[in-house]
């Protein structure tokens, strides 16, 4: 797996994903809200298979 996210698009990510798992807590209490979980952990590991598969690549160091 190499890393295929940059930085901005990871904060983006972080972000959206609080966002939306934020939902759980304090917004309607759906369990449509843990899908929040799936933007943090590709953030967290810097990798997106659908950024794989479409040959997109955000990160601007190759590692």
């Amino acid at each position: 797996m190499t890393r295929n996210i940059g930085s901005i698009d990871r904060i983006i990510r972080i972000v959206v994903g609080l966002a939306i798992l934020s939902l759980y807590f304090v917004g309607p209490q759906s369990r449509w809200a843990l899908l929040g979980l799936v933007p943090l952990l590709t953030a967290f590991i810097g990798w997106c298979p659908p950024y794989s598969m479409l040959g997109i690549n955000t990160c601007k160091k190759k590692s």
